[in-house]
Order: structure tokens, then sequence, then C-alpha cells
């Protein structure tokens, strides 16, 4: 980085050669943070930064996240940047602003010319790749991976978004959801995958807001940034000072019905144009974004409606179930010979909400509170999160139960195990207001709550074995202790 940074092309070279890698990024925060972590004062070490690393660039200013590349293109070093380009630089790296190499060299430069037709050969390599692995390993599928149920959400929100990186939606707006359901039940989850699919698990392309820390009309501020002369013009705001750093991040704005009026209006600007101004007046331009809002309007409803379509399905399928005529005698040699054939389980089929219900009921009351029909305009899906089926509670229980079988293996070294009649058990513990949020609160109080009382009163110690049992609809724990092979039932309720 210091070669690169003097214009000293020979000595990149030849660091090269040696070994060096030329994507290392900087850790060099300004001379504050340097001086606070190496306990000298600040003049010093802007001082040391200028005699040490390089005197021409401002040792006050934060270099974090640079590569040797940024600091080539900052130099104007045509020959520093070609030996790292060679060497197998990525030109599209981003610093801790979001900035790549190529937002710091002189126009027009050699250096510049060199580092954008790298820059453009890196994308391209990499617009193709992703799309060999959109193609190999779709959406949808690595959505289903991370989420439990919820399958007409995931082909949804694929969709939508497989329109897009296919050049099939309109490219002067944002794209925008607004995921409805109840709580706890994957509508952040599917976000997180979304961005992590989209980014491939970069943090700062996903950036999460509270709505409801944007309740009052002043605290339109914190989004957007101060105006001049008040406290805080310089910091900008939380939503611009993200999105400058990176454009086409997935944005979440969870509870979004909680916010003041006047950031919903600041939203339809950034949904309708795909562009915001902050506080300084700079104009941010992020059409490439994914607007992903969550609320709990309608929440009851949905989930009301959603019990029912699930209960209809279910008699559909018993129904059919009940017509399916039983093989003859005539016919069970034959049947042995084939293949079984499948019957579908409409109860476990996506469950397609109305169009008289999102009109008739959801409708209304998301008018009623935004208030504004050019706002549910600018909405391109509007996605149902239905509670969970029979089987994806017992999914859920056995993930829970898994994860605390690995923390009780890592913390205590303490196998946990379950017989198959616990899933059940705890899965009536669900509560279909509270989503999955009920499974992990039950799984703590009837399963954990019971193996930290037998560990403080001595019935549990390191290297043990935890079956976990169902009797009479209650989860009984029985511990085994090497050398003894037998699991013994433990009476938590004896004095």
């Amino acid at each position: 980085m210091a070669a690169a940074a003097n214009d000293r092309a020979a000595a990149v070279r030849e660091l090269l050669r040696l070994g060096a890698r030329p994507d290392l990024q900087e850790r060099y925060a300004g001379a504050a943070t340097a001086a606070a972590a190496a306990g000298v004062h600040p003049l010093e070490a802007m001082q040391r930064r200028e005699d040490e690393f390089c005197a021409s660039m401002n040792a006050r200013a934060s270099f974090l996240g640079w590569t040797a590349l940024h600091y080539a293109a900052l130099a104007d070093s045509a020959g520093a940047a070609r030996a790292l380009l060679e060497a197998g630089a990525d030109p599209t790296t981003r610093d801790h602003a979001g900035r790549r190499a190529l937002h710091y060299a002189r126009d027009p430069s050699p250096a510049r010319d060199l580092i954008l037709q790298h820059t453009r050969r890196w994308e391209q390599a990499a617009a193709a790749a992703a799309a060999e692995e959109r193609r190999r390993f779709p959406l949808e599928q690595r959505l289903k991976q991370y989420i439990v149920g919820q399958q007409a959400a995931i082909e949804t929100v694929a969709a939508a978004v497989r329109r897009k990186e296919n050049g099939w939606a309109d490219e002067e707006h944002p794209l925008v959801f607004l995921f409805l359901g109840s709580s706890g039940i994957g509508k952040t989850e599917l976000a997180k995958q979304l961005a992590r699919y989209m980014h491939r698990d970069d943090p700062a392309a996903f950036i999460r807001l509270d709505m409801s820390e944007y309740q009052e009309k002043h605290e339109v501020a914190k989004l957007i940034g101060a105006p001049p002369g008040y406290v805080g013009h310089e910091e900008g705001g939380q939503l611009t000072r993200a999105l400058a750093r990176r454009a086409d991040a997935v944005v979440l704005f969870d509870e979004v019905d909680k916010a003041h009026p006047d950031v919903l209006t600041v939203l339809l600007q950034l949904f309708d144009e795909g562009r915001l101004t902050d506080g300084k007046g700079k104009l941010i331009e992020c059409k490439n974004a994914i607007f992903v809002m969550t609320s709990n309007l309608a929440a009851d409803e949905i989930a009301q409606y959603g019990l029912q379509l699930r209960g209809e399905a279910e008699a559909r399928a018993a129904q059919r179930a009940r017509a399916s005529p039983l093989p003859t005698a005539d016919h069970k040699v034959e049947a042995r010979d084939k293949a079984p054939v499948p019957v579908a389980d409409e109860a476990s089929e996506p469950l397609e909400v109305s169009r008289h219900f999102k009109d008739s009921v959801v409708r209304p009351i998301l008018k009623r509170h935004f208030g504004r029909d050019e706002f549910l305009g600018r909405i391109n899906e509007i996605v149902y999160f239905l509670p969970f089926s029979r089987q994806e509670l017992l999914t859920l229980v056995s993930l829970e139960l898994k994860r605390w079988a690995d923390k009780a293996r890592a913390r205590h070294a303490v196998e946990l195990r379950w017989e198959g009649g616990v899933l059940g058990c705890l899965a009536d513990g669900y509560d279909v207001h509270y989503g999955a949020r009920s499974i992990k609160h039950e799984v703590e109080r009837r399963v954990v709550n019971q193996i930290a009382l037998a560990a403080e009163r001595g019935a549990l110690a390191r290297g043990c074995s935890v079956l976990l049992t169902e009797r009479a609809g209650r989860v009984a724990l029985a511990v085994r202790c090497p050398p003894s092979p037998d699991y013994t039932p433990v009476d938590l309720h004896a004095a």
C-alpha cells in the first residue's frame, strides 16, 4: 500500500513477486482512532503516518477498507495499478465508504483508463457467474433452505426479483415489497436471505431500519440528515449514508406502520423516483435497490384467513383420501411391480390468498392507516405470510431443539436427544399471533428450564446425555452419566 501510495511501481512489482497479497484491506481509520489504539497523542500518530507511509495524503482522514489499488488510483500511479491488476487485484472491491478504486482516479488519466477497463472485465465475469449461479441454484431453492414454510411468499418474491435480474422490470423504479403477517413468521428473515442471495453475504448490502424509531416528525432528519445550520448536519442520515455506500442494497423498513407520515412522504419519493436527496442537498440514485417494508397491519385478519384456508385444504385432502379406492386382491401382484405414486397433499400445497380477501379486507385497513393511494400504488408486491401448518411446526420445533443441542454440546459437553413425541408436544404451544417466537419460548420454558434446573441440582454434569420424552402431554427428562449405559428419569418436582 505504501509503495502504491508513493508511486513506486517497481517496489509494487517486487513485493508482489515476493508474495504480497494485492487485495488486503487497510485498517487505518484516521489519526484520532490510530492514536487511541496506540495510546499516543493524535499529533504523533499523524506525524508517524506522514513519515512512515505517505506525506502527500491526509493523515487525518480514514482510509479504512482501502486496497493497494485504491492508493494507486489516488496517487495516479498507472505503473502500480498495472502491476496490481496483472497480479489479480480486484478492481470492484469497495472500501468502508462503499467506493471502488475507480472513484479516486483522476479523470482523465492513464490509471483511470486502465482501472476502468479491468473493472468492466470483472463486472462482466461476475455477471456471467451470477447468471450461471442463478440457473443452477434458483432463489426459491436458496430461500427454502432458511425459511420454514411460506412457499407462496417465497415464490412471489423470487418471481419479482427474477424479473428485475433479467431485465424484465421497470428500470426507472426500484423494486418495493410490503410483507404482511403476524410477528415471528419469517418476514424479516426472508429479507435477510434475499440480501445474502443478491450480494453474496456482503453485510453492507443489507440495511435494516426499525421504523418505530421514526414516530416523531423531527426524526425525519435521522433518516436523511439534518439540513444546513442544524446539529448533526455533517453526519448525514442513517438511510442516506448507507445508500451512499451501497446504492443497490436490500433495505428493510421494519414495522413501517409505526413511522410518522412525514417519513412516509420521504419513502414515497424514494419508491417513486428511485432517488433521495440528503440533508446536504446531495442526490443519491438508488434505482437498483430493493426495498422491503414489514407490517403487522391486518395480522389478525390474515392469520384467521390463513387458518381457514389451511382447514379447507386439509378437509379436501381428507376427502380425497377417503375417495381413493383400496387395492383389491386381484391388483396386489400388479401393484407390487409398480413404483408407488404419491398422492398430492393439498394441505401442504401453497395457499393462495383470494383477490376478494385482499380487496375487501386487507386493502381498506392499509388505506385507512397510510391514508394515501399513491403510497400503496408504488408497492410492486404485497406479500402475505400465513400461519404455519402442523408439519411446519414440527420442523420448527426440531430446528429449535437442534440449536439447543449444539449449544449444550459446545458450552457444557452435554448430549441432547429426544423422542418423536416431544416434537408434537412442544408444537402444541404454537400461538398464531407470535409465530415461530412462540415455539422458541415453548422450548425454553418446557425443555431448557428443566435442563438448567437439573444441572443446578447436580443431576446433570459435563459428559452426560439427556433424553427428552413425552408423558401425558408433558416433557420429561432422563439423564445418562458415563459409564452407565442406561437413562435414569429425573424427578425435578421432588423437594
